[in-house]
């Protein structure tokens, strides 16, 4: 009977200890979010991270064009657009003057801030603004098979070289419109154009914020002069004046329609070579950005998760943005399309030979600068609104590249003054 007793008393105890032991490695089980992040996403997550932590996740995606306003237009009625949200680092500037997002320095681990190199990018006045979860820079992607096919031994690392292949892969008749450059007034066409003008040695601005591409020498003058050269010479599909970015992607690129992406996204390097989500899978590889020069140039677009201020689950919010951007959670993500922002997951992951292109990616990133030395600006975001209306005007004939560039140093001019 004692023994009876005391087993009874010990599962008692363990019935009372188990529920304890649950709730103490995860305190905040029951706890519900909204996240809103660039489509597409794993459909898994939410369900992952509820397994781990007991937090319910309200998954939301839109098009990374949509999300901006959304953001804006709930910011600046108070209300909160989602717990968690895409973060971009074009938004820094003008994000932190409004103060709308709440700072993350004593929520997040200073070794984490560490391993993430890119966050500067989002920190103002000493305050971090967003903890960055894709290492975007910009690469050149290319079907290396229609470059065999078309007898091509060598990559490009120039420029001129490039437009050599492209004419060969065409006349080839391996692809009709070899070049995939997003035209339309949309983000992509902006950072095209920014990657071409660091390819002919320029900058956007002096540290003053003077324009430098306005004189017919300059390097953002060339840059939109050769964008028109290769849509006017057949190289790039009159179709692109309507399309995005992520359109030419997986429309085109992923179908086996285009050879080159002028300016690629490392993180779809998985996503191209999945069988299950493309036509060219294990044809897809990064090469260095050829250049006027032939010696690389780059620049970074980290994208970053952010907390609003008006957020009413704020615990829950900071639990997704550490787990989201951990190390494990960094290396497993490479398959949806995500360039680990950590040095020691890119690191890890190179190592282990589960980096595609990892020697390239790792070359690409030491010369991936900011695209504004000076910082951020808090009026990029009108500034290349007006960048990518005068390129889709001028690759419609509406415009003269002398016309397009005066467009856009006037819409830079505005934008300063607002």
């Amino acid at each position: 009977m004692r023994r009876i007793i005391l087993s009874l008393l010990a599962s008692g105890a363990l019935a009372i200890a188990l529920p304890a032991l649950a709730q103490e490695s995860k305190p905040l089980a029951g706890a519900s979010i909204t996240v809103l992040m660039p489509s597409p996403q794993r459909a898994d997550i939410a369900a992952e991270f509820e397994d781990e932590t007991g937090i319910h996740v309200d998954l939301q995606t839109l098009s990374w064009d949509d999300i901006r306003s959304r953001l804006v237009t709930a910011l600046v009625a108070e209300t909160p657009p989602a717990d968690v949200t895409e973060f971009d680092w074009s938004w820094t500037g003008q994000f932190s003057a409004a103060e709308w997002y709440m700072p993350l320095n004593d929520v997040i681990d200073a070794e984490t801030i560490r391993d993430i190199g890119v966050a500067k990018i989002f920190t103002v006045d000493g305050k971090l603004l967003g903890i960055p979860y894709t290492n975007d820079f910009r690469v050149m992607l290319v079907n290396k098979k229609h470059f065999a096919d078309a007898g091509i031994a060598q990559m490009p690392k120039t420029l001129d070289e490039l437009v050599a292949a492209a004419k060969q892969i065409k006349a080839k008749g391996i692809s009709t419109y070899p070049v995939g450059l997003p035209l339309s007034a949309t983000e992509g066409a902006s950072t095209s154009w920014y990657l071409l003008t660091k390819a002919f040695g320029g900058e956007l601005f002096d540290k003053d914020f003077n324009p430098l591409f306005t004189k017919p020498d300059s390097a953002g003058y060339k840059a939109l002069a050769f964008e028109l050269m290769l849509l006017n010479q057949g190289l790039v599909d009159p179709a692109s004046t309507g399309l995005k970015d992520i359109q030419i992607n997986e429309s085109l690129f992923a179908q086996g329609l285009t050879s080159i992406m002028i300016s690629g996204e490392p993180g779809r390097l998985s996503q191209m070579n999945d069988p299950n989500r493309s036509l060219v899978a294990g044809q897809i590889q990064a090469i260095l950005v050829p250049t006027e020069s032939g010696e690389t140039r780059s620049f970074g677009l980290p994208e970053a998760l952010a907390i609003p201020k008006v957020s009413a689950n704020k615990e829950a919010a900071i639990a997704f943005v550490n787990w989201f951007t951990s190390k494990e959670y960094q290396k497993k993500n490479l398959a949806n399309g995500f360039l680990p922002t950590r040095t020691s997951a890119l690191s890890e992951l190179n190592a282990e030979g589960k980096l595609q292109s990892g020697d390239v990616l790792v070359a690409q990133s030491k010369s991936a600068g900011a695209l504004f030395p000076q910082g951020t600006p808090p009026w990029y975001p009108q500034f290349s609104s007006g960048v990518n209306t005068a390129i889709n005007s001028a690759a419609k004939g509406e415009m003269t590249v002398e016309q397009a560039v005066e467009s856009i140093a006037e819409a830079a001019k505005r934008a300063m003054a607002q």
